[in-house]
């Protein structure tokens, strides 16, 4: 199991939009601008934002001085959904979930991979943009201190 480069690139520029959009908020945030910070592929992220702007999560603006705003405040934009919304599947069976491990039933192990998987989600589903951008900035100031990995 593993967070794939789609959803940890997609929290990755979502966290640097709700950077840029606090210090500029009236301005939308070029997809240029981010893949320079982040170093992502431009083209990469104008698929994910494809994505995040089909499931609401980011709106966009088109033509000169376009580019991308949040879709919903901070509180409300969860983990969960950036990687839902890229299609990354978090993952711990060996059968993706089908019950069908081991001769078309579920393994031994079974029930232990899908309750990894539901706390997985649970706690992505806990966690907002707000509450990263807030870790990141505390990081700042405190290096070294990662609140929300208690």
């Amino acid at each position: 199991m593993r967070l794939t480069t789609k959803g940890r690139f997609a929290v990755t520029a979502m966290m640097d939009l709700a950077l840029q959009a606090h210090a500029t908020p009236a301005a939308p945030v070029a997809l240029a601008s981010i893949s320079e910070r982040q170093g992502i592929s431009l083209s990469y992220l104008e698929q994910l934002f494809g994505k995040l702007r089909r499931h609401g999560l980011v709106r966009s603006v088109r033509g000169p001085g376009g580019g991308y705003y949040l879709g919903r405040p901070l509180a409300d934009l969860r983990v969960a959904d950036i990687i839902r919304a890229v299609d990354d599947c978090l993952d711990a069976t060996l059968c993706g979930g089908n019950g069908n491990c081991r001769d078309d039933g579920n393994c031994m192990t079974h029930e232990l991979w899908q309750a990894l998987n539901r706390r997985i989600y649970d706690y992505l589903e806990s966690v907002s943009l707000g509450d990263l951008i807030a870790q990141h900035r505390q990081g700042q100031e405190h290096p070294g201190s990662f609140p929300l990995a208690a």
